[in-house]
């Protein structure tokens, strides 16, 4: 964080300084909600849970060396603290002190991007292509609510050129919250799918939520938007800023292009065409077609924000990997192949997934999937569950593996199909998952693990990853 004094982030966060003494002592380390992060300087946020309190370790906090906290009520431990009445939303509130102060010094720009999916690997791939041009700050993994995004923002320094602002949201207003924070001069939004769909209420309430994004952009700003998604390039109608689309172009004409698809088991090849500036072929090592979107949205931010286009692909080649449990390889032993993308689901990235397990088994082998549950759907969890066991049976998946209660109608709906020539194996529990994968598979099989976060499949993954390494 930017170096402030007590005083100042009391008034930042419409505080009170529990001893005034203390106003004119500055403080300038990490802000942390975790108090097992702290270090010697750092601020530590007492933040109530569902399931604890963080005031309750605020005392392991100052052992660590913490200089300030920032309490809802005060403590009797020996340290600086200002109370407010909400940890949260003083958080908040400083970072928008922070921002506002390194804005005011004229070099940081802000990107902010939004979507169903997508949003934490076109941050990770914004991030190795800004980084060369200055210093970048951009959330760890999938920093993005009312808590990660303003953690995120506090590690601004004076000397910050970019803030790289992942913004997810399970409601209406969440996404208007974190604008007003970071005040993005450039809003991405990827995609609106039913990921969080029983959260937001339904999938229009989904395209009002996202499209706060582009309503928080200032006339000069500028709304990157997906051309092929007619729910995101409507969007288009809520914002005065400046449209730059991007897309396969399916829908309309996108000014960040891609064509000559080829994916394959080293990542997928492309040809990018950006209206104006000129085209580039990029072998992109990121596995799976659909981040290709991704790539596009980042390439054009970068432009907008003048990296060279070559620059721009030859920094893209780099990235191997969208983050971990994101399409990553493990793997090896006979040929066989571990795909874990096994942090998130939604109906959009499950769907993308099969397709490039069936994409990769026309090289050779079996094709396996690992497959649990698809949350937060509401009301539309058992149609969409039904559509991903019609769409592993129609991609010919040569085995489907079931795991647990909250997805055995994707295993129903696929052994119902008749046509189909492969079979559907339902088990409750990881290691029953793991003993079943770890007989069946054998020399050249290509086996994609992939559920929710809540469903926990991702230990599954880096389990049989190591068992086949």
């Amino acid at each position: 964080m930017i170096a402030l004094t007590i005083d100042e982030v009391a008034r930042a966060v419409d505080g009170r300084l529990v001893d005034a003494a203390h106003g004119e002592r500055v403080v300038d380390g990490a802000v942390h909600t975790d108090s097992r992060e702290v270090g010697p300087g750092d601020v530590f946020v007492c933040k109530p849970g569902e399931v604890t309190d963080g005031h309750v370790f605020a005392p392991d906090a100052v052992a660590a060396g913490a200089a300030l906290l920032i309490v809802e009520r005060p403590l009797e431990l020996d340290v600086p603290q200002v109370v407010v009445d909400d940890a949260v939303v003083g958080l908040g509130a400083l970072a928008t002190e922070v921002v506002r102060r390194v804005r005011a010094g004229g070099a940081l720009r802000v990107v902010g991007i939004t979507g169903s999916n997508g949003k934490t690997t076109t941050k990770n791939l914004l991030r190795a292509i800004l980084s060369p041009e200055g210093e970048t700050v951009a959330p760890r993994g999938s920093y993005n609510n009312e808590v990660g995004a303003p953690v995120t923002m506090l590690e601004l320094t004076a000397s910050t050129k970019y803030l790289v602002a992942e913004m997810g949201a399970s409601g209406v207003g969440h996404i208007a919250r974190l604008t007003r924070m970071a005040r993005p001069d450039i809003g991405v939004v990827l995609k609106v799918g039913l990921a969080h769909a029983g959260e937001f209420g339904g999938i229009e309430q989904t395209v009002r939520a996202k499209g706060e994004m582009v309503e928080a952009l200032a006339e000069d700003g500028v709304a990157v938007l997906n051309a092929d998604d007619p729910r995101v390039a409507g969007m288009a109608d809520r914002t005065s800023a400046r449209i730059v689309r991007f897309g396969f172009g399916f829908g309309a004409d996108a000014d960040v292009r891609a064509t000559d698809v080829v994916a394959h088991a080293g990542g997928t090849d492309f040809r990018v065409e950006v209206a104006g500036i000129g085209s580039a072929d990029v072998r992109f090592r990121v596995l799976g077609e659909h981040h290709v979107m991704n790539a596009l949205a980042a390439i054009a931010v970068a432009t907008e924000l003048g990296v060279a286009l070559d620059d721009t692909v030859a920094r893209l080649e780099q990235v191997t990997l969208a983050e971990r449990w994101r399409m990553q390889l493990m793997g090896g032993r006979d040929g066989i192949t571990v795909i874990n993308d096994a942090y998130n689901a939604s109906p959009d990235s499950m769907a993308a997934a099969l397709k490039t397990l069936a994409q990769l088994g026309r090289s050779g082998g079996r094709t396996i999937a690992v497959l649990g549950e698809m949350s937060e759907l509401g009301e539309f969890s058992g149609e969409e569950h039904d559509r991903i066991g019609l769409q592993a049976v129609r991609l010919g998946i040569s085995q489907l593996v079931v795991v647990g209660a909250g997805a055995r109608r994707l295993h129903i709906t696929a052994i119902n199909e008749g046509s189909w020539d492969g079979e559907s194996a339902f088990v409750e529990t990881q290691d029953e998952a793991f003993d079943l994968v770890a007989k069946t598979a054998g020399p050249g099989d290509t086996v994609l693990v992939k559920s929710s976060n809540s469903a926990g499949l991702r230990h599954l993954g880096d389990r049989l990853g190591e068992w086949f390494a």
